[in-house]
């Protein structure tokens, strides 16, 4: 594995300079978020599992499995870090329906809940979203190249596509 190759687990986040590469594997229902400063060549990657933390009954919550703290406590990091807000970019993948029941209700697509909870939130701190690849029935991993900003996106039975 390459030394400068950071893995996100799922309901994670990191952060990194230029030399890193930031990867997550498996993608379905969730949603991996990268956000980009070009100037800085720093960034970070979230695999967010769930919407929002509302959800959650207790105080001690994983800040990067929710939408809704992920983005922020990434966004904390970042300019902890040396990032300016004003330079920030996100690109969003995954959010996939992967199952399919006769007896599901719109509000059980827990993939496209988790895409809306994301845009949602970066809208609401005014980062823009420059490119998606959300969406479908198949799952994803993606590995976020600090120093150029590009996202790999790698799919079983799928071309690789760089955004």
């Amino acid at each position: 594995m390459d030394k400068n190759k950071v893995k996100v687990g799922m309901g994670e986040f990191a952060i990194g300079p230029e030399n890193m590469t930031l990867v997550t594997y498996g993608l379905g229902s969730c949603v991996g978020v990268t956000i980009y400063d070009p100037e800085k060549k720093l960034g970070g990657l979230a695999h967010v599992m769930l919407p929002t933390a509302e959800v959650s009954k207790s105080k001690d919550i994983k800040k990067g499995k929710y939408a809704d703290t992920a983005i922020r406590e990434m966004i904390s990091q970042l300019i902890m870090a040396g990032g300016d807000i004003i330079n920030f970019q996100a690109k969003i993948f995954g959010g996939a329906k992967m199952f399919s029941f006769e007896t599901e209700k719109e509000g059980m697509d827990i993939g496209k809940r988790n895409i809306a909870a994301v845009k949602d939130e970066l809208k609401k701190q005014r980062i823009p979203l420059l490119g998606e690849m959300v969406g479908e029935d198949y799952g994803r991993t993606i590995e976020f190249e600090v120093s150029s900003g590009k996202v790999k996106v790698i799919s079983i039975n799928k071309p690789i596509v760089i955004l």
